[in-house]
């Protein structure tokens, strides 16, 4: 059922599209390093595959779990044989990229700058978390999206009628709700769930319906792999659960990732991310102690690392709440990317040349420490965004004080209308 082709690759029309930036690239015969970071079993390894292919040059993989640097290094060494004068390089896929160490990412620099390989890596996780910034900066990153209804039904179909053996089958889909939603965007568990179902029926015609498939995942409820069963779900009810001042609910999900086999960076990860995003100036400490939690769990490791995972769990979901912070850089990137480029205005430039300060760089600049309460108005805004607020205090007594603060300093500009 892999796709051999872009015409049969189903989904992400955001990339492969018409005039899309992988297909354009394609089209023109030339590929340069890119990473594919996506949900599992939306089609990453798929489209490698497919970008080798239509290039037709040598195709080596490498999985980040099982390979080290000895493996990559005797890769690059028969990918620099393989080439031939002004072809495309080779490509070397690496499946889970960011389960490489530095030192294995280190390994891949030098051949992904020369041109020796094409690198396409594919990963789950952010790779501005676990690919090193030398490696990323020479890398495309293409996210992928789950796959949407129209997407799945179209592989259900096509499942039905083309694969070898379930097109020898009387095979009805007079249901399909219950298999789009345990599938979850991924097609590979939609697959895996077909095929279960099928395996379970008894002969002649096959009518798949939402009970049946209901009664046949109660009945294998190991049919997904623990990284791939409703992982995202999980992480998103526990993040919201945490965000909604609900501590039970918030244990329940932590419980389920632990029990699934997750990695605790992963979970701590998330973890930091909603104590500052979620609780932010509401309580400060939260971000304290959520990262206290993450370094604690690179420290001890399972099991013991649920512990302080558990209490920067609870800590976090007991907190006040406030995303100001949050929605304050939202506000100030948007006006970043509406205004351009404003120049600082020249009583906050520094003047470390005689010319600088010639041309009257950090004339008038006044030093706050020198004025009663550590305070003195001036402007720090560019001259064509004075006025502008971007930061908006919210209902805590954290985030009130500071409101209260800002107001007795700026007056009028701080008064919320």
């Amino acid at each position: 059922m892999r796709p051999r082709s872009l015409d049969e690759y189903v989904g992400q029309k955001h990339l492969v599209g018409d005039n899309a930036v992988l297909r354009n690239m394609i089209m023109s015969g030339r590929a340069v390093s890119f990473i594919l970071w996506g949900p599992p079993g939306v089609g990453k390894t798929t489209l490698a595959l497919i970008v080798a292919n239509e290039l037709k040059v040598p195709f080596y993989t490498l999985s980040a779990v099982s390979s080290g640097v000895k493996e990559v290094r005797d890769v690059i060494d028969r990918a620099k044989h393989s080439g031939f004068f002004n072809a495309n390089a080779p490509i070397l896929f690496i499946d889970e990229i960011h389960r490489f160490s530095k030192s294995q990412q280190d390994s891949l620099l030098a051949a992904v700058e020369q041109g020796v390989v094409t690198l396409i890596g594919a990963t789950t996780e952010n790779p501005s978390f676990e690919v090193i910034r030398p490696l990323l900066s020479r890398c495309q990153l293409y996210v992928l999206k789950p796959l949407d209804k129209d997407d799945l039904l179209g592989l259900l179909h096509r499942a039905v009628t083309e694969d070898t053996e379930l097109k020898k089958l009387d095979i009805r889909l007079k249901e399909t709700g219950a298999l789009l939603r345990y599938s979850g965007g991924d097609a590979r568990k939609l697959l895996n769930t077909l095929e279960l179902v099928v395996g379970a029926a008894k002969g002649g015609t096959i009518e798949i319906t939402d009970n049946l498939v209901e009664e046949c995942l109660q009945q294998n409820p190991l049919a997904y792999d623990k990284d791939g069963e409703m992982h995202y779900d999980i992480v998103s009810a526990f993040i919201k659960s945490i965000r909604g001042s609900d501590p039970d609910a918030a244990l329940y999900w932590l419980a389920r990732m632990i029990e699934g086999g997750e990695d605790p960076k992963f979970i701590a990860r998330r973890l930091v991310i909603s104590a500052s995003e979620d609780i932010g100036l509401a309580n400060p400490n939260a971000l304290l102690l959520a990262n206290a939690a993450f370094d604690a769990v690179n420290k001890i490791g399972w099991p013991e690392g649920r512990i302080p995972l558990a209490e920067a769990t609870v800590y976090l979901a007991t907190s006040a709440k406030s995303n100001s912070a949050y929605n304050g850089i939202a506000e100030a990137l948007s006006l970043v990317k509406k205004t351009g480029n404003q120049p600082v205005p020249l009583h906050l430039r520094n003047a470390p040349t005689k010319l600088m300060a010639e041309l009257g760089y950090h004339d008038g600049y006044k030093y706050a420490h020198d004025y009663p309460g550590n305070f003195v108005v001036q402007q720090y805004l560019p001259d064509a965004l004075q006025g502008e607020r971007l930061w908006h205090a919210q209902h805590s007594p954290t985030e009130e004080r500071m409101y209260q603060r800002m107001l007795a300093c700026w007056g009028e500009r701080f008064r919320e209308k």
